[in-house]
């Protein structure tokens, strides 16, 4: 039988945690991953960069100017990295428990910025962005607390949702239609248009799969 620890005073001691931030940081393996890992900096870092890039929409005071320019490019980099830190933690084996918490923070914070942002500089109707963060803040806490021990796998439609929605705001926020014309404009609401009602179908499919898992487990 193993020999328990003891204190100074012969009492049984508590177990040492182990320590997070030890573990693998960037190469693959089968031993823990830090939670200081390659792909959870890559995501701290996009939750970082997120009031930065509000920072610079609003620093030319809602003109088209240079700023905003900055601002749409940053947000298009900064969305782009979506998949990186998620396909870099399961490519490498390097998921945590800390990676799985802050990485949908990261996503929504940045998309929900964003419409937020578009919004307050009145491009876009508070209405629409009320009903995507309605949608997105309430699907994110039913996966937290009601589904927290079923996994509910992301639908086609919500894959083509989180798409549309990162190339939608990403044409609303980076001024082209001051170099290519009015058309733009229409592209813009055409894809905010699709994201809405993608937003919503797919919300509406995924709380029909969770009552069906939900009455399967009884």
């Amino acid at each position: 039988m193993a020999e328990v620890p003891t204190g100074a005073d012969g009492t049984e001691s508590p177990a040492k945690r182990p320590n997070p931030m030890r573990g693998r940081v960037a190469r693959h393996g089968d031993t823990p991953a830090s939670m200081g890992n390659l792909a959870n900096i890559i995501t701290v870092v996009r939750i970082l960069l997120t009031p930065v890039f509000l920072w610079l929409l609003f620093l030319d005071g809602g003109e088209h100017g240079q700023w905003r320019l900055i601002a749409g490019i940053m947000f298009v980099v900064l969305i782009a990295t979506d998949s990186v830190d998620g396909m870099l933690a399961r490519r490498q084996n390097l998921v945590t428990d800390f990676g799985k918490l802050v990485d949908p923070i990261a996503d929504k914070g940045l998309v929900l910025s964003g419409l937020v942002a578009l919004s307050l500089l009145g491009e876009l109707w508070w209405w629409v962005t009320i009903v995507i963060l309605v949608r997105e803040l309430g699907i994110t806490l039913m996966r937290f607390a009601l589904l927290k021990d079923r996994v509910i796998a992301a639908g086609f439609l919500g894959k083509l949702k989180t798409v549309i929605q990162a190339v939608a705001i990403s044409f609303a926020l980076v001024p082209l239609w001051e170099w290519l014309g009015d058309w733009v404009l229409w592209v813009n609401w055409t894809l905010m248009g699709a994201a809405l009602v993608l937003t919503v179908v797919s919300g509406a499919q995924y709380i029909w799969q969770a009552i069906r898992v939900a009455r399967a487990h009884g």
